[in-house]
């Protein structure tokens, strides 16, 4: 059965017992629900929580585990010979299940029958010719290993999709029955509920902690295996980046240094933009524009932060590019020869990040106390000497939490580097020359078919989780630091 019907089958049964249990309740009182400990609807939930959770919790675990332990099933049938010139298991397995859905598609538009579909001694020619009338040989690579691997993946995937059905719709039935019986006078039904939303709401708030643990070890997991493929030490000291897909990593020079050099120069150039007008800007609309003003320009100011990034790529590579050059290239100083350059994404980036610095700093500044003002006030103090010796001396903490915070939103940054900045991996301080970030080279590592076994795609991943250190570095050291300016005047 689909998902989709086992859902709907789930949702049914849940009402049912829902009702079951309600019903069940109010007749074990005579019909006065100021005879049962909880109200009605109680008792309901409680029988549709017991029916819903184990079920869908198992159909979601099911479908989790499913396509690993097939997998694990598969690989054993492939031969060697299916993995020749050094193909992948995982492409070859990406081979298995596209010819898997051609088969599927032809028994649906009744060109193959069932039994020949899964038919593991049917001749593999007829069985290729069949799929190539019904338009479903999907792969170019289809041969007798892959047809007959596709075959047991099509039959190990409806048995399990058999058994997933039968076992999740029986923990419904017996999970909603359960609760249904439950319900009675004596029942604490209310506080069966609240304890059990209370774990969904505990489960909930564990997802973004599990997803992030997972996210860590499959970065780490991968670069470990990239760093069995190439040198660790070359890696993190080489000052050249120059992969070639043709030696496997022989011919290769992974170095990061230059990236991560073009990284924090465009993060630099983008923070000299952003943070003196952010600052000025939260400084004006926090001490000096008006109720009126101020409820105007903040929105307006605000709406950068919903622009998308591909925009401020198209921005910088159509707009700033050529005003730069126009200013710096071939008929002024010469020092600019193409619109692509650190400047042009560092500019693009430095207006990207204005709302985060001025809307964090805005708020930063409103929080110090009004009495810290009017005590400068009474001493004689003016309103700009108010602003530069009490007010932003007490807000510096925060203001600072709020530039780290823009400098690793500025790292981790990848559209506007590459339309604006360029894709050459270099050590330059010309910031009129093109050049390129981390998140640019994962994202070329990574495009198009890319053969995970080779060093020039896993280190994509040593890439990644060297920049998810350095932004995590940067987040926690900002939210240290707002978090102690934030007791200081709570």
């Amino acid at each position: 059965m689909p998902v989709l019907w086992l859902s709907l089958c789930v949702v049914a049964i849940s009402f049912a017992v829902f009702v079951l249990g309600r019903q069940r309740a109010l007749s074990a009182s005579g019909g006065d629900s100021r005879g049962l400990h909880s109200l009605p609807i109680y008792y309901g939930a409680n029988a549709l929580m017991k029916c819903v959770v184990p079920a869908f919790g198992v159909m979601i675990l099911w479908l989790l585990v499913q396509p690993l332990v097939i997998q694990n099933s598969i690989s054993d049938m492939i031969p060697d010979s299916a993995l020749e010139d050094g193909a992948n298991i995982g492409l070859v397995m990406s081979e298995i299940r596209r010819t898997a859905d051609g088969l599927d598609n032809a028994v649906a538009g009744g060109f193959i029958d069932e039994d020949t579909a899964s038919n593991a001694r049917a001749d593999f020619t007829d069985m290729t010719a069949m799929l190539k009338d019904a338009g479903q040989v999907v792969t170019s690579r289809i041969t007798q290993p892959i047809l007959r691997a596709a075959q047991a993946y099509r039959e190990l995937s409806g048995t399990s999709n058999m058994l997933m059905t039968i076992v999740v719709l029986a923990l419904a039935l017996i999970g909603g029955m359960w609760g249904a019986m439950q319900s009675s006078t004596e029942f604490r039904a209310r506080n069966v509920v609240e304890q059990g939303i209370l774990a969904i709401l505990i489960a909930a708030a564990s997802v973004a902690i599990l997803t992030t643990i997972g996210i860590i070890f499959s970065l780490i997991f991968n670069t470990v295996e990239f760093f069995r493929l190439y040198p660790a030490a070359d890696f993190f000291t080489l000052l050249e980046w120059a992969p070639s897909f043709s030696g496997r990593g022989g011919a290769s020079s992974l170095g990061i240094l230059p990236l991560l050099w073009g990284t924090i120069y465009i993060s630099i150039v983008a923070l000299l933009v952003a943070v003196p007008v952010g600052l000025f800007s939260a400084i004006y609309l926090s001490e000096y524009a008006s109720n009126r003003v101020r409820g105007i320009a903040k929105p307006l100011l605000e709406i950068l932060a919903g622009i998308p990034t591909i925009v401020y790529g198209l921005f910088a590579l159509l707009t700033i590019g050529p005003l730069l050059v126009s200013v710096f290239g071939q008929d002024g100083a010469g020092w600019m020869g193409g619109g692509r350059s650190v400047m042009t994404a560092g500019i693009a980036m430095g207006i990207m990040l204005i709302p985060f610095v001025s809307s964090l700093s805005d708020d930063i500044i409103n929080a110090v106390p009004q009495s810290l003002r009017d005590g400068s006030y009474g001493l004689g103090a003016t309103r700009s000497e108010t602003i530069k010796q009490v007010v932003l001396p007490a807000a510096l903490p925060g203001i600072v939490g709020a530039i780290l915070l823009a400098a690793s939103r500025a790292i981790g940054e990848t559209m506007i580097v590459v339309l604006g900045a360029g894709a050459a991996a270099r050590l330059s301080l010309n910031p009129f020359e093109a050049m390129t970030t981390v998140t640019a080279k994962i994202v070329s590592q990574l495009t198009g078919d890319s053969d995970f076994a080779s060093p020039e795609a896993l280190v994509a991943f040593a890439l990644g989780i060297s920049l998810f250190v350095l932004t995590l570095g940067l987040n926690v050291f900002a939210l240290y630091i707002v978090r102690k300016y934030r007791e200081q005047y709570e």
